[in-house]
């Protein structure tokens, strides 16, 4: 089979179409014919720092959709031919993967395989960060950074669905912001953001910050909150070195800050993560959100899926198409 992988950390040229051995599912795993491939950052930061790479050389990607090729021992639920969407601990730029069976997911009715590539990290990420992590509650302000990502698309159509008060984004470009604007969004900030949000807020600040930046940006966000607001932190896309936050910062106005990663909870409550996600995607089956692919890339141009990410100029969703349009891949 075709696979992706990289055999020494760098730029996007690292990636290297391979012939690889068809892997075969363990107990309590699935193998899958891969339909589409959903592309993330931590992709990108796993071929420019070894973010989660166990060794070399690595096939990346962390979400798929496609059938069940077949059926470890074991598991139960699944059978052959079913459509999923799974989240995977790697291997995903590939035409067969290997995940967990609590981390495949059966697609809901009337979503199909090109929809259902964007579900396994974006849709469960967004919907615990504001209802389960967030607690986001009717009338509370909420301020998003990446607000024209993946993520961040749901997100804004996520709290305009729960009855938000106001929902502001932050994004890096001006075309950014434009694009944020039609999922839910009342205001979307270019860079700068502090006074902004006080001067939008009258004042006040806002109640809820999601922030997968760091460093700076957290703390930026962090000095945006109202009083009893929360930050949740769900990414380190700046690579800076790990925050801290002590009673200095959340005493005076009664504070709290917590963290998100799906990649984890998929490692510590697999369970709990399979009920999220079914929340999760209801909300697609039910036309609540909707998730914009906004490009497309062969299986063998994950180079330039890459690049594109990596100038922080992309918006939405980013696909690499996978199976042949003979087995109905490129539908829904």
């Amino acid at each position: 089979m075709r696979a992706v992988e990289f055999q020494q950390y760098g730029g996007p040229e690292v990636l290297r179409v391979v012939d690889a051995e068809i892997p075969e599912p363990g107990p309590g795993q699935v193998s899958i014919d891969v339909a589409w491939t959903g592309v993330n950052f931590a992709d990108l930061k796993a071929r420019s720092e070894g973010y989660r790479v166990p060794r070399l050389p690595f096939v990346p990607g962390l979400e798929v959709s496609g059938r069940v090729r077949a059926i470890g021992p074991g598991v139960t639920g699944l059978r052959a031919g079913q459509e999923v969407a799974a989240l995977t601990e790697g291997g995903a730029y590939a035409e067969v993967t290997v995940a967990d069976a609590v981390t495949a997911f059966p697609l809901p009715s009337g979503v199909g395989l090109r929809t259902g590539a964007t579900l396994p990290t974006v849709l469960p990420t967004a919907y615990a960060l504001l209802h389960t992590v967030g607690r986001l509650q009717p009338g509370e302000t909420l301020l998003v950074q990446g607000a024209a990502g993946g993520v961040g698309t749901v997100l804004g159509q996520l709290a305009r669905a729960a009855g938000a008060g106001a929902v502001y984004g932050v994004v890096s470009a001006r075309a950014k912001a434009e694009f944020a604007l039609g999922y839910g969004y009342d205001e979307v900030f270019v860079g700068a953001f502090a006074d902004e949000v006080r001067a939008a807020t009258g004042g006040r600040g806002v109640d809820l910050v999601l922030d997968p930046v760091g460093g700076e940006t957290l703390q930026r966000g962090l000095a945006s909150l109202a009083p009893f607001g929360r930050l949740v932190s769900f990414g380190n896309a700046s690579s800076a070195e790990p925050w801290t936050v002590g009673q200095p910062e959340l005493y005076p106005t009664g504070l709290s800050v917590a963290g998100f990663s799906i990649l984890g909870l998929a490692r510590t409550a697999p369970d709990v993560l399979r009920a999220l996600a079914e929340r999760a995607f209801a909300t697609v089956a039910d036309g609540t959100v909707s998730l914009p692919v906004t490009a497309e890339f062969a299986l063998e141009k994950a180079g330039d899926a890459h690049a594109l990410m990596g100038a922080r100029t992309s918006t939405g969703k980013l696909l690499l198409r996978v199976a042949d349009r003979r087995l109905g891949a490129y539908a829904g």
